[in-house]
């Protein structure tokens, strides 16, 4: 059996990696695929090859599926900015849905959830009555959650949509408020690039910042190979078409204060999918990084996560990053003393 996810990896790195396996191997591949939320972008790395029939229409379906899902993502954030067609300011698509509404590479076969937006702080009294208005709801309207939300996360309370099911995401910054990098938000807006729809993407290095902030800083990298994957696809294209590219990402992720998180997700998307990154960013603490590829590899052949107590190494140190433990230890004592 699979013992990590390293075949996942391989086969995005080089696809020609999977004429070697067998049909037991193959089931452990798609079933860590899907558990990493990588299944439409391997269908999509994978395709032309010469797979067995089975496997083939796996990845068709999961091809079609991200059809689907790209056209409700788009779909969604249509609806989203005519709902807030008479808030003043721009509504700034973030994550998969920026990708696909963008044709960027990062979001071929991608995976999408939720609808995430950026918009200006001053702006979210306005933006949560046109929301309202236009039939979303609060997901989980309790008192002490929507307190904390307002007064220390980037984001208001999720809200869902009463009729199509469909959440959104409205966020005022990247990272919560009572973490230590304190990203420019207003900078992101200031130079978010306008599609042709009237909505906005970010511009490419704070789309790369928000990247590495969402798997970086923010979390205890869950989902860390699909967010590499998607750093890797940014970093690959906007590179390519701009030979200043690093050196903006550089400036830009010093304004953010997440030049470092950003370093250390360039040497690890070097050592996972062989990213071309500059030189002197491939320099990395050879210890720190061994333990976040031994994370960022914690699946079995079925799918399921391993490695315990590295992954509550990482948990802990999601939660030490977002807040000071004082305020941690009060607030996890008032969740655990819910019913």
């Amino acid at each position: 059996m699979i013992k990590d996810a390293t075949p996942l990896i391989d086969a995005l790195r080089d696809p020609q990696s999977v004429s070697a396996l067998g049909d037991g191997q193959w089931s452990e591949l798609i079933s860590i695929a899907r558990a990493e939320s990588l299944i439409g972008s391997l269908a999509h790395r994978l395709r032309g090859l010469d797979l067995p029939d089975r496997v083939q229409a796996i990845f068709d379906d999961a091809i079609d599926s991200h059809e689907l899902v790209r056209t409700q993502a788009l779909w969604e954030a249509d609806c989203s900015r005519r709902a807030l067609l008479y808030v003043e300011g721009k509504t700034v698509l973030m994550k998969g849905t920026a990708y696909v509404a963008a044709g960027l590479a990062a979001g071929v076969g991608r995976s999408i959830g939720d609808l995430d937006i950026l918009v200006a702080k001053d702006k979210l009294p306005l933006v949560e009555e046109a929301l309202l208005d236009a039939g979303w709801e609060w997901v989980k309207p309790d008192p002490y959650d929507d307190q904390y939300y307002r007064e220390h996360m980037h984001e208001l309370p999720p809200m869902i949509h009463r009729e199509r099911d469909q959440m959104i995401d409205v966020h005022h910054t990247i990272l919560p408020l009572t973490a230590k990098p304190m990203p420019d938000p207003q900078k992101m807006l200031e130079d978010a690039v306008e599609l042709a729809d009237g909505l906005f993407v970010m511009a490419p290095a704070d789309m790369t910042c928000h990247c590495v902030a969402h798997v970086m800083a923010d979390g205890d990298f869950a989902g860390g190979l699909r967010n590499l994957w998607d750093f890797h696809g940014l970093v690959t294209e906007f590179s390519a078409h701009n030979v200043q590219f690093w050196q903006q990402l550089e400036q830009r992720a010093q304004r953010h204060q997440l030049l470092q998180h950003v370093r250390w997700a360039a040497v690890l998307s070097h050592q996972l999918y062989g990213t071309a990154i500059p030189e002197q960013w491939s320099v990395g603490s050879k210890i720190r990084d061994r333990l976040t590829l031994h994370r960022l590899t914690a699946r079995d052949g079925y799918g399921r996560e391993t490695r315990k107590l590295t992954r509550l190494i990482f948990y802990i140190r999601s939660h030490w990053l977002r807040m000071p433990p004082m305020m941690l230890a009060k607030h996890l004592w008032t969740k655990f003393r819910r019913p």
